[in-house]
């Protein structure tokens, strides 16, 4: 799990007491701090953390284990220290002098197998989360010194905005309908899909169907692992923290979530939607609960959908018996937010 410190050091004497229980409350993981008065007034579920800096190589063994060592890197020997605390000591806080992510990329590739714990220095909330996801691992925490106790939350928000795992469910298909033209939408990502991946979309908020990418070989085409066809326009889309948009809204920029055929989940960026006149067709399907799914895709047969076992099925061939992966969602929908109030979608 992320983690966050909160550094109070340079926090007006104003706002230290609604910095400290906003700490508290979100529960931080510690606070950096100088005053003894205020370490010693901290509640058990909070660390007052102490540091020591770290000039050279063969100071590293004298820390304590309570102790985090603190590196400032801003040029190559330091950066080659900041590399050896990251692999020696239980907890190394670095500071990067310059705003380029490449020097932390090379300690995180430094300390890939180290038990030790590594947190980065952040200047503001949009630096942390950027940090928090550098080589798709990013730093264990993040050190930030908030201007008042509104930092505090939105730095939590932050850290709880990480990608869940979601009970994917078996869906047996009812029938197959075929339509004519309507929009659908290609999705297309600034990431690679793995094999087993997609998105999951839906004509009803309270069921969606795992769409496959375009990871798998296609005739007369090459593949596209960055792309999903996803469906037509009207569909919703899953995204993180349980958000949905219509295919229709996104935009280059936009966040949706790519999940696996084992619920496996994680925030990627839209680099664009592309919308064309297709042919559609309408895939009925079913839960064991006796929940109905719907999905509208392109009527074609590079069009695909996955089954348990990450399963690639081909829309066009789909028959009644056919099993799904898919999700069901418990809550209707007003602007994408979830919400308990009583809806019908026919």
């Amino acid at each position: 799990m992320k983690f966050a410190w909160i550094d109070l050091r340079t926090v007006p004497q104003a706002r230290l007491e609604s910095v400290v229980d906003a700490a508290i409350h979100t529960r931080m993981r510690g606070v950096l701090c100088d005053d003894e008065a205020v370490r010693m007034s901290l509640p058990p579920t909070i660390t007052a953390v102490t540091t020591a800096t770290v000039t050279e190589e063969r100071q590293l063994r004298d820390l304590g284990a309570d102790t985090a060592g603190w590196v400032d890197v801003h040029d190559e020997p330091s950066l080659r220290l900041a590399c050896a605390a990251a692999v020696t000591l239980p907890c190394t806080v670095v500071r990067f002098a310059d705003p380029t992510k490449i020097p932390l990329e090379i300690v995180l590739a430094a300390a890939d197998r180290a038990a030790g714990e590594l947190v980065t220095v952040c200047a503001d909330l949009e630096e942390a989360a950027t940090v928090l996801e550098v080589l798709e691992r990013g730093s264990d925490g993040v050190l930030l010194a908030p201007s008042d106790a509104a930092e505090v939350f939105a730095l939590a928000r932050l850290l709880e905005a990480g990608s869940e795992p979601l009970p994917l469910t078996t869906l047996t298909v009812d029938g197959i309908e075929h339509h004519g033209l309507g929009d659908r939408v290609c999705v297309d990502t600034c990431t690679y899909f793995a094999e087993d991946e997609g998105i999951l979309v839906g004509s009803y908020s309270t069921g969606f169907i795992l769409c496959c990418s375009e990871t798998h070989p296609l005739p007369y085409m090459p593949t596209r692992p960055f792309r999903v066809n996803a469906g037509a326009l009207h569909s919703y889309v899953l995204g993180p923290e349980n958000r949905t948009n219509y295919l229709s809204e996104l935009r280059s920029g936009s966040t949706t979530l790519a999940v696996n055929a084992e619920g496996r989940t994680r925030p990627v960026t839209v680099g664009r939607a592309k919308l064309e006149s297709r042919p559609l067709l309408t895939i009925t399907a079913r839960s064991a609960e006796g929940v109905v799914v719907s999905l509208t895709v392109q009527d074609d047969w590079h069009v695909r959908v996955l089954g348990p076992g990450a399963k690639v099925h081909n829309v066009t061939e789909l028959r009644p018996g056919d099993e799904l992966l898919g999700y069901l969602a418990t809550d209707q929908r007003h602007v994408g937010f979830p919400i308990g109030e009583f809806c019908r979608e026919n």
